[in-house]
């Protein structure tokens, strides 16, 4: 009996020796391994311990590919690259410094390349509503995306943050696992015109936010709207100078369990401090297309956001596959904004086969809409302008209901490379009836380095 016992005390002490060493493996694991989370690998184990020390060093690509194939303002076939280099760090005060509870993080971005939308898909003279490559944007520069500290105060109930970084980083929040920019991240910021920036822009602001149970929590938030910003070679600007206003955002977030399986509700309301100009009325009240006076200038802008997040199988008892789906909605104020409402709808099926348990397949539709006072000026800048021909350079198109579909496949190479090639179906391009659908082929890389 006693043999048997240092016998299995003798196997225990193996086993785990072994887990350590299987562990010690997994954590300095090579460059390019397919079971390390990055890239690079872990730098024989040094970047474990720098993230160990609070040190969690970030680095990503995204790339993104768009092919018109059919349809579009211009149907010479032709493809565009867009992409995104990151580099940053998430500091964890605590570990490093003995700062209870807070954190820190710096984030560097740096776009380029050319978008498929701008004169292919949708006529140049208005474009297009939403983007194909949702990658593209904000002016081909490095730019300073987040500076910001963190800390959570009585018991993790209130949690404050503070420094530069944008909107849709803690309001509107949503993944971006889809190629067209539709089905990708915060929305509100892609239709509340000049109030709302998203990523990869940064402002001076604050976010403060109240745990009301583990299931659901209230957050306010004042962000500095300086347009200014967007101006390139302004990507590292800290000062106040060219601010607007401030847009100021609040929101609900509710995130029960439904069967067991996880989801996320919230919903929210913007108002911006700024002036804004009306889309069609002048100062005096009458068509400013016709009248050539200027516009009227309102004192603040307005809208708000529904967001739905479910899990509504799990695979085979697994809870990490299986089908989701989400839902999106804005609605924005129909005196100074150039899109009053959105809608989209996702579904998501994680892990599609077995021999494929880490792969996604998705597919959605969107349906932006131009504000009816912005459809009437542009009829009414037209007749002022006597052209009513559509092809005349003089003629402004008339922008009603763009919808927007994509059907991808998320192909998990590495737990470090994502493939997803994708298909996109534009209706009525910028809105325009008079543009023909568009078929868009696309391809998403996304990696951690």
């Amino acid at each position: 009996m006693k043999k048997k016992h240092v016998n299995a005390r003798l196997i225990c002490q193996i086993s785990a020796a072994a887990a350590l060493v299987l562990a010690g493996n997994a954590m300095a694991a090579d460059a390019f391994s397919s079971d390390s989370k990055w890239m690079t690998g872990d730098w024989g184990g040094e970047r474990t311990k720098l993230i160990e020390q609070g040190i969690d060093i970030k680095a990503d690509y995204v790339g993104e590919v768009g092919g018109n194939l059919h349809g579009g303002y211009n149907d010479d076939k032709t493809a565009r690259y867009a992409d995104q280099f990151g580099l940053g760090v998430a500091l964890d005060l605590q570990k490093l410094w003995g700062w209870d509870n807070t954190q820190a993080k710096i984030q560097l971005t740096n776009r380029n390349g050319y978008n498929i939308s701008n004169d292919r898909v949708g006529d140049p003279r208005a474009g297009t509503l939403s983007s194909s490559q949702e990658v593209y944007g904000r002016g081909h520069m490095v730019r300073l995306t987040q500076l910001w500290i963190q800390h959570q105060f009585f018991d993790n109930k209130l949690d404050v943050k503070a420094g530069y970084f944008g909107e849709g980083e803690d309001f509107n929040t949503f993944p971006c696992d889809f190629q067209n920019l539709a089905f990708c991240g915060s929305q509100v910021g892609n239709w509340a015109t000049n109030i709302w920036y998203n990523w990869p822009v940064s402002q001076a602001a604050i976010r403060v936010k109240y745990n009301i149970n583990d299931e659901l929590y209230a957050q306010i938030g004042a962000y500095n709207q300086n347009p200014s910003q967007l101006e390139h070679g302004n990507g590292f600007k800290l000062s106040g100078s060219g601010t607007a206003g401030t847009v100021l955002p609040v929101e609900l977030v509710w995130s029960p369990k439904v069967n067991s399986l996880p989801g996320e509700y919230r919903v929210g309301y913007y108002k911006s401090t700024a002036d804004a100009a009306d889309v069609r009325e002048d100062v005096n009240g009458f068509d400013a297309a016709t009248t050539r006076d200027a516009y009227k200038t309102h004192s603040s802008k307005h809208g708000y956001w529904f967001v739905a997040q479910q899990q509504l199988t799990s695979h085979n008892g697994d809870a990490t596959r299986g089908l989701n789906i989400a839902a999106n909605a804005t609605f924005h104020d129909k005196d100074t904004n150039f899109i009053d409402n959105y809608q989209s709808v996702m579904f998501v099926y994680k892990g599609p086969f077995d021999a494929r348990p880490k792969d996604d397949i998705g597919i959605g539709a969107a349906r932006i809409h131009v504000n009816d006072d912005v459809k009437k000026n542009a009829e009414l800048l037209n007749a002022s302008n006597g052209v009513s021909d559509y092809d005349n350079p003089v003629f402004s198109p008339i922008r009603e209901t763009e919808y927007n579909y994509e059907l991808n496949y998320g192909i998990h190479v590495t737990n470090w490379l994502t493939v997803r090639p994708n298909l996109q179906y534009i209706t009525h391009p910028g809105g325009v009836d008079a543009v023909d659908n568009a078929l868009v082929a696309g391809l998403k890389i996304q990696s951690t380095f």
